[in-house]
């Protein structure tokens, strides 16, 4: 298998079923074909994912209007491209795109965590694919800024931002109707 693992790295097209295949512990996502490994996240990254997680899950439970679930949970956005967002809310109308315990479509919410290797790839790669991919809302959270984006699609299928908030005040979801966090609490 590693020998498989280290030829495809010089170049070829990683699809889901090479993803599927990998017989390590690492993380891993696939980004345009493109096998990318995952460093493991940091304390301050798991704070605030526990943090996050504990406010969409008891909103969208409140509410029963879906599921949502943090990282490591594989949504399988094309044959070419698999990631696994820090936090994923699927809707009541969604959950149909559950097969073999992971998420092919979209999500209709993801959640990523900058981490200091993760900045390119979540701010501007995943952004891209996520537009692209019609996940109806982005929030990205930048921990040493202390700063929390909520990104939304609009009728023209781009990113607008909705809300945003720096070490202070709250961001409220677009899609999630009367859900708020206060960003004391996210960086507490």
């Amino acid at each position: 298998m590693k020998e498989a693992v280290l030829e495809r790295a010089k170049g070829k097209v990683w699809t889901y079923e090479d993803y599927l295949r990998l017989e390590d512990d690492k993380r891993y996502e696939v980004i345009n074909g493109r096998l990318e490994e995952m460093p493991a996240p940091t304390f301050d990254h798991q704070s605030i994912l526990a943090y996050l997680h504990y406010k969409f899950y008891e909103f969208v439970r409140s509410q029963s209007v879906g599921k949502v679930l943090p990282a490591p949970f594989d949504v399988i956005l094309s044959e070419t491209v698999v990631v696994q967002p820090d936090i994923v809310f699927i809707s009541n109308d969604n959950l149909k795109n559950i097969k073999n315990g992971r998420l092919f479509g979209p999500p209709d919410l993801a959640v990523e965590i900058i981490s200091p290797g993760s900045f390119y790839r979540d701010r501007y790669k995943k952004f891209s694919l996520y537009e692209k991919h019609r996940v109806g809302e982005y929030w990205i959270v930048y921990p040493g800024e202390r700063v929390v984006e909520v990104w939304s699609l609009n009728d023209k299928g781009k990113y607008e931002l909705f809300s945003m908030a720096e070490r202070e005040g709250k961001v409220k979801s677009k899609l999630l109707k009367g859900l708020e966090v206060d960003l004391k609490e996210v960086f507490k």
